[in-house]
């Protein structure tokens, strides 16, 4: 019994170790050139900006709720587009996981909320990259 307890606990522990890894190279592999054209209705860039400028994390959350109701109804709705690959789930699963980070740390950690809401747009960015990609937007320059 006490075996089978050990073993439960060790393979979430490493479950969620190469989780988080795998998301951390995602994010460092898949950043988002930053010449890339995007739509004035997402504010992942603003809120990067705020977040470097110390501004208040409660509004700077919202502003990365809507932008991500945004992506989510594009992609229930437009028809070719899509986050099919392996990588682009578990960017949107980080993304969720990052947003339940944040709201158990906003209060009592601030500066771990920070670092969520700066993961959060990094991964909303990416994803709004590919998004553009697949949509045929380029960059004009």
């Amino acid at each position: 019994m006490l075996a089978s307890v050990l073993i439960i606990v060790f393979s979430v522990v490493l479950f969620a170790y190469w989780f988080r890894y795998s998301c951390i190279l995602l994010l460092r592999n898949s950043a988002a050139p930053a010449t890339s054209p995007v739509d004035a209705r997402f504010h992942f860039i603003q809120v990067q900006q705020g977040l470097k400028n110390d501004l208040e994390l409660d509004p700077l959350h919202k502003s990365l709720q809507h932008d991500y109701q945004i992506l989510a109804y594009l992609l229930q709705h437009a028809a070719g587009l899509e986050l099919a690959s392996f990588e682009d789930r578990i960017l949107v699963l980080d993304y969720k996981v990052m947003q339940a980070w944040y709201r158990l740390t906003r209060t009592a950690a601030p500066t771990q909320a920070r670092r969520a809401l700066v993961e959060m747009s990094e991964v909303l960015g990416i994803l709004v990259h590919r998004i553009g990609e697949q949509a045929g937007v380029h960059n004009e320059a």
